[in-house]
């Protein structure tokens, strides 16, 4: 297969990751997973145990993915939330928070950049969230993902001239493993994430895998630096 058919995703052992690289799979990526524990079952396509929290991990690892071959798409999906409040945030969950969704975003799309420069094409996805509208116990969420929303839209721009697109796909409230363990199924907390969503119901992995998979597809190639909301109306003002 060529470079350009290599995609890079991290946080692929499960959720929204592992959706991803199923659904691009199956579109004839060849996919390379990235994510601290390996998935359940079999991963489709060659998957990479790292952890991203550790910058010299990460970049062993990104040494290891390139080393043959160049990636010219990635999807930076890796990331945690830590929810406290604001006069409860200590400086070091802020830093944690920021370095795994922010830090390790820039190392990788940094590692991949000379390939995608030399194919003259890339396709950067960065996976951001609704709490970049504000959410409540989210400050170091909201605002490390905020940032990606800003290095998303200026890589857009710098990054133009060399044939690479630069987006972000903010999903809403989505019904994975992780959103199950503080809303469970019929419990109050569900039931309030689901009364904020017009479209009246969660969203799954998939809604967001299928958004992803379209720009990281040559019929994006006229779009950069957009944010699409995945998110069943839950970002519009009038809800």
């Amino acid at each position: 297969m060529s470079e350009v058919s290599r995609v890079l995703v991290t946080g692929a052992g499960k959720g929204i990751g592992l959706a991803i690289s199923q659904r691009l799979a199956k579109a004839g990526y060849e996919v390379i997973g990235v994510a601290r524990n390996a998935p359940a079952g079999e991963f489709p396509g060659l998957f990479l145990n790292c952890d991203l929290s550790d910058a010299d991990a990460t970049a062993q690892m990104l040494e290891e993915a390139t080393r043959e071959r160049a990636i010219c798409r990635v999807v930076n999906n890796a990331g945690i939330a830590q929810p406290q409040a604001l006069q409860d945030l200590d400086l070091a969950t802020l830093q944690q928070v920021v370095d795994l969704n922010l830090r390790a975003s820039v190392q990788i799309v940094q590692a991949l950049l000379p390939g995608m420069r030399a194919q003259r094409f890339g396709r950067i996805v960065n996976i951001t969230s609704r709490a970049t509208y504000g959410a409540r116990n989210r400050t170091s969420y909201a605002a490390a993902k905020s940032a990606l929303v800003g290095c998303t839209r200026s890589w857009a721009l710098e990054l133009a001239p060399d044939g690479i697109t630069s987006n972000a796909v903010s999903p809403g409230p989505t019904a994975t493993e992780l959103f199950r363990r503080t809303r469970p199924v019929g419990s109050e907390a569900e039931r309030q994430a689901i009364a904020s969503i017009p479209l009246g119901r969660l969203g799954t992995p998939d809604d967001v895998a299928a958004a992803v998979s379209f720009l990281l597809s040559d019929d994006a190639g006229f779009i950069t630096g957009h944010v699409l909301d995945v998110d069943g109306g839950s970002s519009l003002g009038g809800r």
